[in-house]
């Protein structure tokens, strides 16, 4: 089988690692890809949403599968491009339809809404409603949730204890375009309290099974401090997700999604990340990504032993029921470094060096070869992650084995799993 994987990032290499590793691979194309995917197959230098660049590369390299990493191109409409050029071109990712549900916060929470889904109390707001917006703040309790409705590469939610600051936040999201096009419209929520996990479907449009759950860390600091970022670390399992949650989670959460995008005539091909607030053990949903997250990439996949293309293969293909889903029970530990400055500004360009360690796994994300030289390239540089039989043990494994990561201005939490630890 021929793949071609779109991105960049550390979610891409991980894929890319587990995709180069299964014998049903012929030929693995990454678009653009990164200094850690080069050595695992072949790099081209397309952009993933230049679709009619990617078709002419796709028919003149015989390629059977895509596979789009992240959002963008799956927002854009990538697979209902395919499904109307090229239909023996499979794309293992949703239609533009289903997209939605990450592409547009108010979308989802309307789709929530009408399938009876769990989830906050909202209101949508736009520049013809501020002052609605305010009105509607001043019935909440703090802290006070603000998202932009677009895409903003995973920064476009404050959670503001102010009342005086949430208001002033609100009138610069919409009308000085704090995040840009992405905050013309704001969903504020009603925030919910209790402790983030996110689970990982995916479905073939007809089938689904469960992937495995995951909890990340959002902010820059120890002790969730600081700006958001796109992440900082991730553990896989999540201890609190039990027998009984994980129920709840599948009765009134993942069916009624999957069958209601289903009966709107949008059946669901790809992975479905569900981000959830576990409260008293209920669980609501934050938000739905429809790809894998990432860091949650680089702590799920090394647990994953089922074959990758036969996974990815079969959600394109409505061959789901056929492949059977196993995990290993150990605990995944996953650190991500990151450039001196981030999420704000930081230098490109510096020298990685890598000692050799069996005991652990590197994802590179930003990361770019110049010559022999391996060199930071983005704001998340490196991803490490170790496998144990315990969260504790798997917490000594991982912050080992990053030590042997070099770069000037390598920064990273030390607190990576440290809430989950048993009190």
């Amino acid at each position: 089988m021929k793949v071609l994987l779109l991105g960049s990032g550390g979610r891409e290499h991980a894929y890319a690692h587990y995709l180069a590793a299964s014998p049903l691979l012929t030929k693995l194309y990454i678009a653009p890809g990164n200094g850690g995917t080069a050595s695992l197959g072949q790099n081209v230098n397309l952009s993933p949403t230049n679709f009619s660049d990617i078709h002419t590369f796709c028919i003149e390299n015989e390629i059977d599968l895509i596979l789009p990493g992240n959002e963008d191109p799956l927002v854009a409409g990538i697979t209902d491009y395919f499904a109307e050029k090229s239909p023996k071109i499979k794309v293992a990712g949703p239609s533009k339809w289903c997209a939605q549900l990450e592409g547009s916060k108010s979308f989802s929470k309307k789709f929530m809404a009408r399938h009876a889904i769990p989830t906050a109390a909202y209101k949508e707001i736009t520049a013809h409603n501020l002052k609605d917006g305010e009105a509607f703040l001043d019935t909440l309790k703090a802290p006070y949730v603000l998202k932009a409705d677009g895409l903003a590469a995973g920064k476009g939610v404050l959670i503001i204890n102010d009342l005086a600051e949430a208001k002033r936040e609100l009138r610069n999201m919409i009308q000085n375009d704090k995040f840009g096009a992405a905050g013309d419209k704001v969903v504020i929520e009603a925030f919910l309290k209790g402790i983030e996990l996110s689970v990982f479907v995916v479905s073939d449009g007809q089938n689904w099974k469960i992937l495995g759950s995951a909890k990340d860390y959002k902010r820059i600091g120890n002790g969730d401090t600081g700006l958001n970022t796109g992440g900082m670390g991730a553990i896989s399992p999540v201890p609190f997700a039990t027998p009984e949650f994980m129920q709840k989670v599948e009765e009134q959460v993942i069916i009624p999604t999957i069958n209601g995008l289903r009966q709107e005539g949008h059946p669901y091909k790809g992975v479905l990340f569900i981000g959830l607030m576990n409260d008293g053990g209920n669980p609501y949903v934050v938000e739905y990504n429809v790809r894998m997250g990432d860091p949650e990439t680089e702590a799920i996949f090394p647990r994953l032993q089922t074959d990758m293309c036969e996974m990815i293969n079969a959600i394109a293909s409505n061959s789901l029921n056929t492949v059977e889903l196993s995990l290993n029970p150990y605990t995944a530990a996953t650190v991500m470094l990151v450039s001196e400055g981030y999420p704000q500004e930081y230098e490109k360009g510096k020298v990685i060096t890598i000692e050799p360690n069996e005991a652990n796994m590197i994802f590179h994300a930003g990361t770019k070869h110049n010559g022999e030289e391996l060199l930071t390239n983005g704001g998340r540089v490196i991803a490490v992650t170790a496998l144990a039989p315990t969260l504790e043990q798997a917490q000594q494994k991982v912050y080992a084995a990053l030590q042997k990561v070099y770069f000037q201005g390598k920064t990273y939490r030390t607190d990576i799993g440290n809430d989950l630890l048993e009190t």
